[in-house]
């Protein structure tokens, strides 16, 4: 089932009685997600994601704008006749019942043609809990679980009814990294399993790249990109989004444009053409002040490299190595420490105060000063 959100808006009245303004926490969102895909909602604390969910499956009304699934509109449609099934950042297990029992509870509330006998129900919840694998928990309650053990029969329960659109807000917050990395690969395989558009929403942008098939970076309440994971990263729109993604973050420079070079402290580090595309209008680049963002795969050790850094430490990883330095140029970007990854088989002589790089240009981005926006090419 496709999920369409046309102009949807959703404003709250402020709390404050001194400042009234009032809080946009989503802000003109235009989006089809696909049939039978995952999709990940990504962004800082507070920008909205929550509530985007919170609007799609009815706890929330829009300020104005539409829900659609499929052809249907559902903006005014109650939460139990959208055909949702939550899963919340706490789980929200009743306590006192069983796993069976919790997973059976929406099939309790189901009415006319639809209402199951107690047998129809405890097949349906056991139908569930092999899909998420604790079809050998079905008596204990929740106290004598695993957060993860949790974790899991909450998706069970929202599987139970086999809803046409699944969310979940930030599922795996409450779980130790280990456990984080296994749940996460459940999510994606019980998502593969049964074809359920999936939203799931999250502020780690290393969960949300590494299972979904689309992600959407907000912040303050607007899209700033929708792409696969790895177009994202390759290819951010802007600065914010270039700084969300990756891990180590990326490196941003203070640089200029001139005759046809990038510089950066007065090298020049790369040819650059002297148009580019920023926010769709064509501009010319010279004499332009920029941001220039490099990843930190984006740096190749070389005794003749433009680019010098204070060598501060190296940081042996294993088949990698992580050069921590310097750059004066760094500091009016807001960025002092620039850390590169560079392969193991590289020998950094650790006795120099100063390294240099040059650069793989497809890991170079640059952003105007004023709007943040990527120079495109």
């Amino acid at each position: 089932m496709k999920v369409v959100l046309k102009e949807l808006t959703k404003i709250f009245p402020s709390r404050d009685k001194k400042d009234k303004t009032e809080v946009v926490a989503v802000d003109n969102f235009n989006i089809e997600i696909p049939d039978g895909k995952l999709v990940g909602l990504l962004g800082p604390s507070g920008c909205g994601k929550s509530t985007a969910l919170n609007l799609i499956c009815g706890l929330e009304k829009p300020t104005k704008g539409q829900i659609f699934f499929g052809d249907d509109d559902v903006t005014e449609l109650p939460p139990e006749e959208r055909g949702v099934g939550m899963v919340f950042q706490n789980y929200a297990l009743f306590p006192h019942m069983t796993v069976e029992q919790n997973i059976m509870f929406p099939l309790g509330n189901l009415k006319g043609e639809k209402k199951l006998t107690k047998e129809e129900m405890k097949a349906k919840a056991l139908e569930s809990a092999k899909l998420v694998q604790i079809e050998n928990l079905m008596a204990r309650k929740p106290k004598e679980m695993s957060g993860g053990q949790q974790q899991r029969v909450a998706i069970a329960r929202a599987l139970v009814k086999r809803p046409k659109i699944l969310l979940l807000d930030e599922p795996l917050s409450n779980l130790d990294a280990r456990l984080r990395l296994q749940t996460r690969e459940e999510i994606r395989r019980i998502q593969r399993e049964t074809g359920i558009t999936t939203i799931f929403v999250t502020h780690d942008q290393e969960e949300a790249m590494s299972i979904s098939d689309l992600i959407v970076v907000m912040k303050s309440g607007v899209i700033h990109q929708v792409g696969r994971p790895q177009e994202v990263y390759d290819k951010p729109v802007d600065l914010f989004v270039a700084k969300f993604l990756g891990t180590p973050a990326i490196n941003v420079f203070k640089g200029i444009i001139r005759n046809g070079g990038l510089y950066i402290d007065d090298s020049k580090v790369l040819d650059v053409p002297d148009k580019a595309m920023v926010g769709g209008i064509e501009r010319a680049t010279d004499g332009m002040e920029v941001f220039v963002g490099i990843r930190p795969e984006g740096f190749i050790l070389d005794e003749n490299g433009p680019l010098t850094c204070r060598l501060d430490r190296v940081e042996v990883m294993g088949r990698d190595i992580s050069v921590v330095s310097y750059n004066d140029a760094a500091t009016d970007a807001g960025t002092v420490c620039v850390r590169s990854i560079i392969s193991a088989e590289n020998d950094v002589d650790e006795s120099k105060s100063d390294i240099r790089f040059s650069l793989k240009p497809a890991k170079v981005h640059i952003f105007e000063t004023d709007s943040e926006n990527v120079l495109v090419y």
